[in-house]
């Protein structure tokens, strides 16, 4: 089997939404206690033989290939991994994983990626921040919210904050178009290099 993390830099250049067709990982954040033991789920939606799992490191800064889990149930684990902490188990529906993680430690705080081989190259989830604490914070209990009627000015005041042209829906919008325009940025300069690779292979022939 080679050696998925060569691949990395590779797959940080395809697009965020491509790899999101095809791999599903929630939730974005986990908060668990010391000695606990916790899950991380990633959902394929599409067949696959295996599934890698990375975990970046802040504390360490370093990216680190945990294991790879074949969908025959054998698992082949990177350098300095301990088997009896990692462990990926399938749920009932065979298209969703989750590595579960035991004894858990503050320096297992990271993010963690589940991956998938595609064309040669390997995609990353959106990920799943990890982070162990000794202790939980204690639950706050949330305020009643008055039932109290607003006055009228204050209503048309929230309606016209609200409405259609509201900046908080705008601003979103904007800003997901413009990164949809941005990474198909690699793409067409992909098929702007292929296509003149043909052009010289015809025409130098």
């Amino acid at each position: 089997m080679a050696r998925p993390w060569l691949h990395l830099c590779i797959c940080l250049q395809i697009p965020g939404f491509y790899a999101a067709l095809l791999l599903n990982q929630t939730p974005g954040h986990i908060l668990s206690q010391t000695s606990n033991k916790t899950e991380i789920p990633c959902e394929l939606k599409t067949e696959q033989a295996g599934l890698y799992w990375y975990r970046w490191s802040q504390q360490r800064q370093h990216f680190e290939f945990l294991l790879f889990s074949s969908t025959m149930g054998r698992a082949t684990y990177g350098p300095n991994v301990r088997q009896d902490k990692f462990s990926v188990h399938e749920a009932r529906s065979q298209s969703s994983y989750s590595l579960h993680i035991s004894h858990l430690h503050p320096s297992d705080s990271g993010i963690y990626y589940c991956s998938m081989p595609q064309s040669s190259q390997l995609l990353l989830g959106r990920g799943t921040q990890l982070t162990v604490v000794d202790a939980l914070p204690p639950k706050t209990t949330q305020t009643p919210v008055s039932k109290k009627p607003l006055p009228r000015t204050t209503k048309r005041k929230a309606a016209s904050r609200e409405g259609p042209c509201s900046p908080l829906v705008w601003i979103p919008l904007a800003a997901g178009v413009l990164l949809l325009l941005l990474s198909l940025v690699p793409i067409a300069y992909r098929l702007h290099r292929l296509r003149r690779r043909l052009w010289l292979r015809i025409h130098g022939q």
